[in-house]
């Protein structure tokens, strides 16, 4: 973390510069000869053209690769609620593997997953799964395999993985490298009590996930637990899982885990409203620390049971679930369950330790003041402590997000069209409020930031760090222009002779407005300014499939749609970790 400026008398001041001057194309001042190319023609041979008739590109395959992980393609595009991974999206891992350099897809997908640089795993595991079941190279499969726990972390990622090695399959049976390791992934937690403690609390939180199941996977797998009998009741929870519980209860004893696979299956067995012993239910869900998958849905309107779960529920999760505790009536005015949730959610080292962004805050915000999900029939009564608790929470986040001390300069289109519609990915959010909050949370955060509204030209706005987001809403919201240019941001920088390392452009629509194409016109500042990784990230929130960035450049970045990972996708490219790192 940086220096905490928590209020505005500790922030540097007036970090917001307000030339007098607009830009408009074609950009004023002294320049050199050249041949202009407009956006509706192509650059170059490798140029297609897109649904709005303009003209983009159709890397080394590492970098390529760094993208899969990250953006879910390889193409420099982040798609917003793209859950399938397609083998199509994933030839580098082909290429890599046929020329040799299968232990170098392994080894990137270890240090990604590890070091937690990628907001899904889909892309990780894909590759996991291709150089397992699809790669010649023994080494590059031995590899695979023995690694598969630390991108496998969940049985959730286990089960993905799996879907895809079917997938990937041309026959029907496990090999026996196969088994080994989806075997080794269940006998890892032999190595003590608290390990095996865990593996129970795994199995029974995630019982089955992608059309897999735990008894599934072990039958497939034949595990065969340590010959010594030291397996710290491993080998009791893979009795219980395949054999069920009746059977397994000696061995669950023995092993000291009966009393937590009793509370387990004590829950489980609890279906009826009308039958149930509540505040026993709730015991056991405290003295077991279980959590909300382990509960019954029809168990759920009581708010004796969420007041349990409550105790050491993570912050996401809570947020995740304050639609359905008001739905029943658990948060009433002045409640002590009113107490406890606004005093987590305005508690800086709780919402430090879930790690979580202020965009977040702002959607789940939203979603609870709107009184009912972006999906289903819930509904609610928002309670007015809460939004307010809520709105705390995410002024209050400003400060958990670590700088980059990076150059920016945010464009943001001002087009009347950006408070109509929703953003696609968040649904309780306009492009318009999106593009505030994000460019308020930079502000907030990094020391060099300049923030400008753009469509057929640009001007500065005058938005401070020390604002709160209707204001900086309402600032957008003065200027209505034509349409828009995604070059100008960078034509501004360099007629006015301004050094940046990050462009952002925030709209809402895909545009071939302009007379020079956005990928040409970042070449040109690189070439002016010297920054020659001066990144492009273009944020056009409404739209479902376009493409603005060159694909063979590893320093432009377009995102159709944003959602709640956007930030944290935002942030790798900008820190450079869609580029693997070089070789030592």
């Amino acid at each position: 973390m940086g220096q905490d400026w928590s209020t505005p008398s500790q922030r540097p001041s007036a970090r917001v510069a307000m030339p007098q001057s607009r830009v408009a194309a074609p950009p004023a001042g002294p320049r050199q000869p050249r041949t202009i190319v407009p956006p509706t023609e192509p650059m170059s041979r490798g140029q297609v053209k897109n649904h709005d008739g303009g003209y983009v590109y159709k890397v080394d395959d590492l970098v390529r690769l760094a993208r899969l992980f990250c953006l879910g393609t390889e193409a420099g595009t982040y798609y917003v609620g793209d859950e399938k991974m397609k083998l199509e999206n994933a030839q580098c891992i082909i290429r890599l593997i046929e020329s040799g350099r299968g232990d170098e897809v392994v080894k990137m997908a270890v240090e990604y997953s590890v070091e937690g640089r990628t907001a899904k795993q889909q892309g990780l595991l894909l590759a996991m799964a291709i150089c397992a079941r699809q790669s010649t190279d023994p080494d590059t499969k031995r590899l695979a395999y023995e690694h598969l726990h630390e991108v496998c972390r969940i049985p959730t990622h286990l089960f993905i993985f799996l879907t895809y090695c079917e997938a990937l399959s041309n026959g029907t049976g496990w090999g026996r490298a196969h088994r080994r390791a989806i075997a080794n992934w269940y006998l890892r937690f032999q190595e003590s009590p608290q390990e095996a403690r865990r593996l129970a609390m795994l199995v029974t939180k995630y019982k089955s996930r992608n059309g897999w199941s735990h008894q599934d996977v072990l039958r497939l797998s034949h595990p065969k637990p340590r010959h010594d009998g030291e397996t710290n009741g491993v080998t009791a929870i893979l009795k219980y899982v395949v054999k069920g519980f009746e059977l397994a209860k000696d061995d669950l004893a023995a092993s000291h885990l009966l009393d937590y696979i009793q509370a387990v299956e004590d829950v489980k067995a609890q279906r009826d409203p009308n039958a149930v012993h509540v505040s026993g239910l709730a015991d056991i869900i405290r003295e077991h620390r279980l959590v909300r998958e382990h509960i019954n849905t029809q168990l759920l309107q009581f708010p004796e049971v969420w007041e349990a779960l409550l105790e050491h529920m993570p912050i996401t999760a809570m947020i995740r679930n304050l639609g359905k505790m008001s739905s029943i009536g658990m948060l009433t005015r002045g409640s002590s369950h009113e107490r406890t949730i606004t005093s987590k959610l305005e508690n800086l080292e709780a919402l430090k330790k879930a790690r979580i962004h202020p965009f977040n805050v702002l959607v789940a915000l939203l979603i609870y003041k709107k009184g009912k999900g972006d999906e289903g029939k819930l509904t609610w009564t928002p309670n007015t402590a809460v939004l307010q608790a809520l709105d705390n929470a995410f002024y209050l986040t400003f400060k958990l997000v670590e700088p980059t001390n990076k150059r920016y300069l945010l464009a943001v289109d001002v087009s009347g069209s950006m408070y109509f519609g929703p953003v696609n990915g968040c649904k309780s959010i306009t492009p318009g409020m999106a593009a505030a909050a994000l460019s308020l949370v930079t502000a907030r955060t990094e020391r060099q930031c300049e923030i400008v509204g753009f469509s057929h030209e640009l001007v500065p706005l005058a938005i401070g760090d020390h604002m709160k987001l209707p204001e900086v809403e309402n600032e957008m919201r003065k200027m209505r222009m034509g349409r828009t240019d995604c070059s100008l941001p960078m034509q501004y920088a360099l007629q006015h002779k301004k050094k940046f390392d990050v462009f952002i452009v925030y709209t809402d629509n895909e545009t071939n407005c302009g007379y020079i194409h956005p990928a040409e016109s970042l070449r040109e500042y690189r070439k002016w300014s010297g920054i020659s990784d001066a990144k492009l990230i273009v944020c056009a929130m409404s739209v479902t499939d376009f493409s603005i960035a060159d694909p063979d450049d590893a320093n432009m970045m377009d995102m159709p749609g944003f959602d709640t990972n956007g930030p944290e996708v935002m942030k790798t490219f900008v820190m450079g970790a869609m580029q693997p790192r070089p070789a030592n």
